[in-house]
């Protein structure tokens, strides 16, 4: 069985964003036990207004994500701008487009959390999560927290970007504020333990021992075959309680 793949997925509109997700995904590769890709959220603006509103040119270098590619990951790291406490147009144009991986169940019971970039400390962080949480529901995506891992988010001497809800940057009104190491390393822990939580979800289940107590074959009613997504779901659900004997 090979390693569970986790995609890192972006918007950046001044590489604010951009910046989090590297570290994110150094994070996802310093833990040894997941495989990690970078790709970002196609653009929906035209190239003209984007450049009225002088934004950084995309590196081409990265390729842009598909809902195929979601439908073969095992889970997500998904971060974006907050556009007044809620995701951009272009996040939420893709997410739109996966109503086909809906009908499916394709993306049941994967992990997905996520990280964000504001103007100010108050700028809506913690409302862009908050408010992005029905396009998990929806697709039975398991919302997967940072919590408050790193003693940089309780410090007070300055602004911190990141959130119980996830990683972060603030970037300034004017976009000048670059990612500070404090922020860039919260992002890279928030990888490793999303990894640590996604190897849980993805272990393979431990086989049952037989008791004595156990009935013979002939003697035991034989069930209704579960559907395959009735049996995945179970398996989800026991995945998820394991989660907490640990």
């Amino acid at each position: 069985m090979g390693k569970p793949k986790i995609l890192v997925i972006y918007y950046s509109m001044y590489g604010h964003v951009k910046t989090i997700a590297e570290a994110e995904v150094r994070g996802l590769q310093k833990s040894g036990k997941v495989d990690a890709a970078l790709y970002q959220f196609p653009e929906t603006l035209p190239g003209d207004i984007l450049e009225k509103m002088h934004a950084t040119p995309r590196d081409t270098s990265v390729p842009e994500i598909t809902t195929e590619l979601l439908a073969e990951a095992d889970g997500f790291l998904v971060g974006f701008p907050t556009r007044f406490g809620v995701a951009p147009a272009q996040v939420k144009a893709f997410f739109d487009a996966t109503g086909s991986l809906w009908s499916k169940g394709a993306l049941l019971g994967k992990p997905m959390g996520m990280f964000f970039s504001t103007a100010s400390q108050h700028g809506g962080q913690e409302s862009t999560a908050f408010s992005f949480l029905p396009h998990l529901v929806h697709h039975g995506l398991i919302y997967v927290p940072l919590g408050m891992p790193s003693p940089y988010m309780y410090d007070t001497d300055a602004i911190v970007g990141g959130s119980p809800w996830g990683g972060g940057v603030i970037a300034g009104s004017d976009g000048s504020l670059e990612p500070t190491f404090k922020e860039i390393e919260i992002a890279e822990i928030q990888g490793e333990k999303f990894a640590e939580i996604t190897c849980k979800l993805n272990a393979p289940e431990p086989s049952k021992t037989p008791t004595t107590s156990d009935k013979p074959a002939s003697e035991t009613p034989k069930p209704a075959s579960p559907s395959k997504e009735s049996g995945r779901f179970q398996r989800f659900v026991d995945k998820f309680k394991n989660l907490f004997k640990s």
